[in-house]
């Protein structure tokens, strides 16, 4: 099968099955959504989703969080991963949003990577999610998913990246990166895919590779 053809026949199936894929991070606001995505590195939707009510009760605003402590901030944080580097990202990055962007997130990919703490996936997922910008977010799922199916033979997160972003119609995009996170998230999982659950599993490279003639999937 060539690669247009299974990217089409999986964007079909996507788009039949799960017509609105949306992102599993509780959020209230744009503000909100980029301090849940920097929390969100390598640490678990639900983890982040149990901290973040009270911490964003204690600050609604990039002001009131660009006034803060350390020391204010760390206590509501503790229980993700790296929380001493993303509690002194959390401050500086509602800094700069105070002093060079009016306090608002900015739509713009590299201004939003001119925030501390915010790299290019979690820039694309703001874009992404909050301005429906044409941009895939590439994170651990979305790169083992893409290799697994045979839409990228990419080695590194940003081929993988612009791969899907080539071959993938502007439209679909903001969707794809929802669908990607989820299918890894919950059927394309690392350790033992779940294949004989995976309605992708007829379009699927290492399916057809791997995993077609056993029996048990």
């Amino acid at each position: 099968m060539g690669r247009e053809e299974r990217y089409s026949k999986i964007l079909d199936w996507f788009e039949k099955n799960q017509p609105m894929p949306a992102t599993e991070l509780h959020y209230d606001s744009p503000f909100h959504l980029l301090i849940a995505v920097i929390l969100s590195a390598q640490c678990t939707d639900k983890r982040v989703n149990a901290v973040v009510p009270p911490l964003f009760e204690r600050f609604p605003k990039p002001e009131d969080l660009a006034s803060a402590t350390f020391e204010e901030v760390y206590p509501f944080i503790k229980s993700v991963s790296y929380p001493n580097s993303k509690t002194a990202h959390l401050i500086a990055m509602a800094g700069k949003l105070v002093s060079d962007f009016g306090s608002e997130v900015p739509s713009d990919i590299d201004m939003l990577m001119s925030l501390p703490g915010v790299g290019r996936k979690t820039a694309n997922v703001i874009a992404s999610i909050v301005y429906d910008k044409p941009v895939i977010a590439v994170d651990t799922h979305v790169f083992r998913v893409s290799r697994r199916l045979g839409l990228s033979d990419g080695k590194t997160v940003d081929s993988v990246r612009k791969d899907l972003e080539k071959n993938i119609p502007e439209a679909l995009r903001a969707k794809s990166h929802h669908w990607l996170i989820l299918h890894g998230r919950y059927t394309c999982v690392a350790r033992k895919p779940r294949c004989g659950d995976c309605g992708l599993k007829d379009w699927c490279e290492e399916f057809e590779n791997n995993y077609k003639h056993n029996k048990s999937l």
